[in-house]
């Protein structure tokens, strides 16, 4: 994949502060930090890519996850499960939420993806209103593991991890990698693997080759499609 050859494309990775964009539009490449959603996908792009879950289950199961889950073995763990929308609607407290959960005979959310709950909601809103844009659910993860011809990665915490990931992106065509981590760890508080999934998840949205599932995919209650890119 060239980065050049694509459409205008964004790829969007959530950070604490808002989401960090990655642009890709024929030889341009630029970085940008957003404060929500709204703001970010205000800009242009005939496609756009999002870290997050899109789509969702009353009882918070999706088969796009255990899909993504059997590609990344033996890192199953890489992929967040159980995001339900009555969650956020209904608590905002966890120990609450997951109380109800286990009344209702569901699985209990984990606190990584409940720390997720405002952005996938603000994602979930946004999809929702602007139906006619191509936005699409994209993980990262399944992006390196493409990239990296289908070898599982080290933790994306780890330095060989980050090394990899750079190498990787860098040959697929982000010339601009180096400095944009320079460049967010001074200025904007987003950690180097928000910048890497940023870039990862323009690529897929660049150029997506695949899907979980592949084909027409299931739809949400909301007729949403629960299907990750890659």
């Amino acid at each position: 994949m060239s980065a050049r050859t694509c459409c205008r494309a964004i790829g969007l990775d959530g950070f604490s502060k808002g989401w960090v964009g990655v642009h890709l539009d024929g030889d341009r490449q630029e970085i940008l930090f957003h404060r929500d959603v709204t703001e970010a996908l205000s800009h242009p792009f005939d496609r756009a890519g999002i870290d997050i879950p899109i789509g969702m289950t009353d009882d918070g199961g999706r088969g796009c996850d255990l899909l993504a889950r059997t590609k990344l073995r033996p890192h199953t763990s890489r992929v967040f499960t159980g995001a339900r929308r009555w969650l956020w609607q209904e608590f905002s407290d966890p120990d609450a939420a997951n109380g109800e959960a286990q009344r209702r005979g569901q699985k209990r959310v984990s606190r990584q993806l409940w720390h997720l709950g405002a952005k996938i909601m603000e994602v979930d809103a946004f999809v929702r209103e602007n139906p006619s844009r191509d936005i699409r659910e994209v993980h990262p993860e399944l992006v390196f593991l493409r990239l990296n011809g289908s070898e599982p990665l080290p933790s994306k915490k780890s330095t060989e991890g980050i090394t990899l990931r750079r190498a990787l992106l860098k040959q697929s065509g982000i010339r601009c990698i180096d400095r944009w981590l320079t460049d967010a760890r001074i200025g904007s508080g987003a950690k180097p693997d928000d910048v890497l999934d940023a870039c990862a998840v323009a690529i897929a949205a660049c150029d997506p080759t695949g899907s979980v599932p592949e084909g027409t995919p299931h739809l949400d209650a909301h007729r949403l499609p629960m299907q990750i890119w890659f």
